[in-house]
């Protein structure tokens, strides 16, 4: 964790784990990788309850099915989506989530040094019980209907992106996405947002894109929120106004880095909870779609716990 005070630590009893995996993710890389955890889980003594969602709404169905029936962990083989499923239900309980990444961006096990590689090892992890209790950021609509997210929710140029590259039937992967960024920053243009922080300070302006940080990282490792940190009741906000694609273009690299945070078009600010308005847009988090804005923000303390090593 970078400048963010160290996380305390805690461990408890793993015996019996429900193990969720999206056989989707990483291009079907997720079923050898939940074999191989399961396998591992096995071989230490540990009781496996497999479950296997057919779509969203299944796969929440089947977790909610688990807590009920008891289960000292829930964990999920997969990417960030199957993630973002997973922690519908396990907000604001006290069992844990195990993480065995095989997704595309698995952000949120970069977050917590788990190893994306290596899925004996990230089984070994759960086993052995360390548990972190984290914020989890809350989207609640004008419905007032609620979605959880654990990394980051876009909002503005990056969700115009994600909105063309689903609706794109072709390329599939990485390229799909890179060519609705291409087709976005020829129609690029400036916003309007209005942000209300904490139901004072309103910030109304045009902008490319507001990023809302629960944790540093999204899109495979990019540190659009450098300085979040996942345990301090606030989201991080990125701002970007940038009218110039050629700016646009060289933006991206340097949020690889983190190091955008110091240009003239960026602005950051704190805040627990924001109401976002921008007509015409939606918010994605955890790379998955959430609502079409107007929407509020928040970050909600202690509001899960995640087995994670217990150095980083």
């Amino acid at each position: 964790m970078t400048s963010q005070q160290s996380p305390v630590l805690s461990r408890r009893e793993i015996a019996k784990v429900t193990a969720l995996t999206n056989p989707l993710s990483g291009h079907g890389a997720a079923i050898e990788a939940a074999q191989r955890a399961i396998a591992r889980f096995h071989k230490r003594g540990i009781e496996v309850v497999e479950i296997i969602g057919d779509g969203a709404e299944d796969a929440r169905f089947l977790v909610a099915a688990a807590l009920e029936k008891g289960t000292d962990a829930v964990v999920v083989t997969g990417g960030d989506g199957v993630i973002s499923n997973a922690l519908q239900v396990l907000a604001q309980t006290d069992v844990p989530l195990g993480i065995i990444p095989a997704g595309t961006g698995n952000d949120h096990a970069r977050e917590f040094g788990i190893p994306t590689k290596d899925p004996e090892a990230a089984a070994d992890i759960v086993v052995d019980g360390w548990t972190e209790t984290i914020d989890l950021g809350r989207i609640r609509d004008q419905h007032g209907v609620d979605k959880w997210f654990g990394t980051v929710a876009a909002t503005g140029f990056d969700s115009l992106v994600t909105d063309r590259a689903n609706r794109m039937s072709w390329p599939h992967g990485r390229m799909r996405y890179y060519i609705a960024i291409f087709a976005e920053l020829s129609q690029l243009r400036l916003l309007p947002f209005r942000l209300v922080l904490d139901g004072q300070q309103v910030i109304e302006t045009d902008l490319t894109m507001t990023a809302f940080g629960n944790t540093r990282s999204y899109g495979g490792g990019m540190l659009i929120c450098p300085n979040a940190d996942r345990s301090d009741g606030l989201l991080d906000l990125t701002m970007v106004r940038s009218e110039s694609r050629t700016k646009l273009v060289r933006f991206f690299p340097t949020a690889l880095k983190g190091t955008h945070v110091g240009l003239d078009e960026v602005t950051t600010a704190r805040a627990k909870t924001v109401e976002v308005e921008c007509p015409g847009i939606n918010v994605y988090a955890d790379g998955d779609y959430a609502c079409p804005l107007p929407a509020e923000i928040s970050a909600v303390p202690a509001a899960l716990q995640v087995l994670r090593p217990d150095k980083m």
